[in-house]
């Protein structure tokens, strides 16, 4: 389905009308759009991106232009919260969950079955015993810089900020700050070498 509401922009590759689901939301110039994705209202996704099969981008998720999203990733929004934003020219490889409440700056590699985390003290019922609401708990937000990679499977625990150039590991978790331009790896990671910094990072 593709609802009247929704904003395409000059040569937009969609599959036909009956395997997409888009409702509301803006697509930029010469995006692809895979089979059996699903775009909710208010999310925008800019130029020259590739939205793999079996992805799904929430409502009030930001993607920037030239961004690559793999097979099955999926972009939440926890109801009350803003959505997440990708800057430009990243890679989300597939299988990975990107919540609420995080941010992703540009040219960031993220690898495969990577997942974010919003909540600190997550639970399932609320103190009076029923099932919590968007009321009941408090979003954590987490920041990756610029130019940062993550390996697949990894684990990002919220409210973390992982430095420009960074590179964390392979089935790391991450559960503290990542200076920029280290490698961190381990359950929980750590530090365990530092990155050449670019002359144009240096010159900042």
């Amino acid at each position: 389905m593709i609802a009247d509401s929704v904003v395409l922009g000059e040569n937009v590759s969609i599959p036909q009308p009956g395997l997409v689901n888009l409702y509301g939301c803006r697509i930029g110039d010469h995006s692809r759009i895979g089979a059996f994705v699903e775009v909710q209202r208010g999310a925008v996704i800019g130029a020259h991106c590739k939205i793999s099969s079996h992805s799904f981008v929430c409502d009030g998720v930001t993607i920037e232009d030239e961004v690559f999203v793999g097979h099955g990733v999926m972009f939440t929004n926890d109801l009350v919260q803003r959505g997440a934003v990708i800057g430009a020219h990243c890679k989300i490889s597939s299988h990975s969950f990107v919540c609420d409440g995080v941010t992703i700056e540009d040219e960031v590699f993220v690898g495969h079955g990577v997942m974010f985390t919003n909540d600190l003290v997550p639970r399932a019922v609320a103190a009076g015993g029923g099932l919590q609401t968007e009321a009941d708990w408090t979003l954590v937000k987490t920041l990756v810089k610029r130019g940062a990679s993550i390996g697949s499977n990894a684990t990002i625990v919220a409210g973390v900020t992982i430095g420009e150039g960074a590179l964390v590991g392979a089935g790391a978790v991450v559960t503290k700050d990542v200076p920029p331009y280290t490698v961190v790896v381990g359950v929980p990671a750590v530090v365990t070498r530092t990155l050449p910094v670019p002359a144009t990072a240096a010159a900042e």
